[in-house]
């Protein structure tokens, strides 16, 4: 069995793991840790990191999850209504004012008086002259030439659109057409915009359409269908929200134009096309900021929670892939158990789980070499009195020889059984549920079947249950047949060394949350060098009777199955008399077995 702390020799210096140095960092320590080096692990291990399907699971959610957080953000943010709340009411205001200059300033001069010869020769005695119907104060049309000017000086400062329409809903007056100047600075012609641009506008398109209406432009004499210019015809304030082909909101109010409570006409006032949607943008790159600053956070933490989970599952994997490859030889698990989590529960179990295998592995080599050796015997023996049989020159010669091939062929059968009864032993304890067994119920029946078979000895067995009362119960769990022939072995053995007239004593006593069982017998004792090898496979030790008697297992069997009840078992002798020198005697050999209780 090679040492746990020594390399294989089939194993390379770059598959060794120490002091805790990853192995694919071990072949560099040597050479110093220098900032190069050090940059060049970092590098290969977010190299491994990354490619590691865990992690990108990891990664991937945690954005997912902001993600999903930052777009309801930007969806169902509620700055757009308000803004677009806020910049109706700011319209509404404005126009209100504008209108009242426009119909302050729209009238004919007053200061001018156009007088009419051939009406003044008809007036009547008491008439004044009121000067032309056409003029009269409740009944004026809206002179652009006049408005112009005052709408230019309104408009100017804001980056509002306004569009005046007479009483029959035509278009008089177009801030946009108020300047005619030619200006050398203006932007070349739109060109057809590039797929980038087209994107962008359908995601702009559908995040701001909802079930807004689209915004079409109208003839100049269609101005009563805009909804909101008919009804400011009709004296009612109104505004409107609509979007544009290219997704930008339109805020537009109208107001009837009023004086001497007459309707001469309707203001209409629009936004720009990326006014409110610029004050939205700024607002939506802000929350994008902060959605990335978040992003990069969350997968810097994220490849930090993914270190401390993928990495050493990774090693541990890898590891037991080379217990696979490499079964004979004894690769050590990472040692996580430090960490109170699941890796480091997954590190011991995985830990314990091939400390088992290589256990059992071993267990079954030095089984398979123990069978070998002890078929070994009787086969060769069996070989050479066969071989010696036909060179026999007597009766004698050959009846001996036939004894000896008898014999040895009733050993093999006897190491058969006992060898495929042990073989098949764990595998049956591993298989069955452990159920509560009731020991006074099966000691008492092992002794009764004990006494009556005697298995050729005239020793007789009594048995005796220590307890607080008579009626105290003494329960384990196990498998009940595998312990009853544990005690059916201990007692066949103590009856095999006892001398005829004697008696075998079982005791079943409860210590300390423990059921324990005495087989005492009045036998010559166990050599003390022997104590502990009559529990090895194949071990032997009777000297009174012939070779090849006794296979060797039963001690061995019944140790393998109290171990597997999570029990104990051992062999002592009884202290007897001391002789008349005074040195102390054995009285016989005693064996306990202790088992938990339930």
């Amino acid at each position: 069995m090679l040492d746990r702390t020594q390399p294989d020799e089939n194993q390379s210096a770059g598959e060794i793991i120490s002091d805790g140095v990853p192995e694919q960092f071990a072949e560099d320590k040597p050479q110093g840790f220098r900032p190069l080096n050090w940059l060049k692990r970092a590098g290969q291990f977010f190299f491994a990191l990354s490619f590691s399907s865990l992690t990108r699971r990891i990664v991937s959610l945690n954005l997912a999850g902001l993600v999903a957080l930052v777009a309801s953000i930007l969806y169902l943010s509620q700055f757009r209504a308000g803004l677009i709340d806020a910049r109706a009411q700011s319209l509404l205001v404005q126009a209100e004012i504008i209108a009242g200059a426009i119909a302050a300033s729209a009238t004919v001069q007053t200061n001018a008086i156009t007088i009419d010869p051939d009406r003044l020769l008809d007036l009547k005695p008491g008439e004044t002259y009121g000067g032309s119907d056409e003029y009269s104060p409740l009944d004026f049309p809206i002179n652009p030439e006049r408005v112009a000017p005052v709408l230019r000086t309104l408009i100017s400062p804001t980056k509002t659109r306004a569009r005046i329409y007479d009483p029959n809903g035509s278009l008089l007056l177009d801030s946009r057409n108020l300047e005619n100047v030619l200006r050398l600075d203006l932007p070349p012609p739109a060109e057809k915009p590039g797929f980038v641009e087209r994107g962008m506008v359908a995601v702009r398109t559908w995040l701001n359409r909802g079930d807004l209406p689209l915004y079409r432009e109208l003839g100049p004499e269609n101005g009563n269908g805009y909804a909101e210019v008919g009804d400011a015809l009709q004296g009612q304030k109104r505004s409107m929200v609509r979007v544009n082909a290219r997704g930008e909101v339109i805020v537009s109010v109208a107001v009837p134009v009023l004086r001497s409570r007459a309707i001469h006409g309707a203001l209409m006032l629009s936004t720009q096309g990326d006014d409110i949607d610029q004050m939205v943008t700024a607002e939506r790159l802000a929350i994008l900021k902060v959605g990335g600053v978040a992003a990069a956070v969350m997968i810097m933490l994220s490849l930090l929670l993914a270190s401390t989970i993928a990495g050493p599952v990774r090693r541990l994997a890898d590891s037991a892939e080379r217990v696979r490859r490499r079964i004979k030889a004894r690769i050590e698990i990472p040692d996580f158990t430090r960490r109170r989590d699941e890796i480091g529960h997954l590190s011991g179990a995985l830990r314990d789980m091939t400390s088992a295998l290589y256990s059992r592995i071993e267990a079954i080599e030095m089984f398979a070499a123990d069978v070998a050796h002890e078929l070994k015997n009787p086969l060769t023996s069996l070989r050479s009195a066969v071989e010696t049989l036909p060179l026999a020159r007597n009766e004698n010669s050959r009846a001996r020889l036939l004894e000896v091939i008898e014999h040895d062929v009733k050993r093999l059968d006897r190491l058969i059984s006992d060898i495929s009864d042990a073989s098949r032993l764990d595998a049956e304890l591993q298989r069955q549920d452990a159920i509560p067994v009731d020991l006074r119920r099966l000691l008492t029946t092992l002794v009764s079947v004990a006494n009556e078979t005697k298995l050729g000895h005239d020793v007789a067995v009594e048995t005796r249950f220590e307890g607080r009362s008579p009626t105290d119960t003494f329960a384990v769990s196990g498998h009940d047949s595998r312990l009853g022939q544990v005690v059916s072995n201990l007692l066949s053995n103590a009856q095999s060394f006892s001398e005829p007239g004697s008696k075998v004593r079982l005791t079943c006593r409860r210590a300390r949350g423990e059921i324990e069982i005495v087989v005492d017998d009045d036998g010559p004792g166990i050599r003390d060098d022997a104590l502990e090898r009559i529990f090895e496979r194949f071990y032997t030790d009777r000297p009174h009777q012939g070779f090849g008697q006794n296979s060797g297992l039963g001690l061995s069997i019944s140790k393998q199955i109290i171990d597997a009840h999570g029990g104990r078992i051992w062999a002592e002798n009884r202290a007897g008399p001391p002789d008349d020198e005074g040195v102390p005697t054995v009285a016989g050999a005693r064996f306990v077995v202790r088992l938990p209780a339930l």
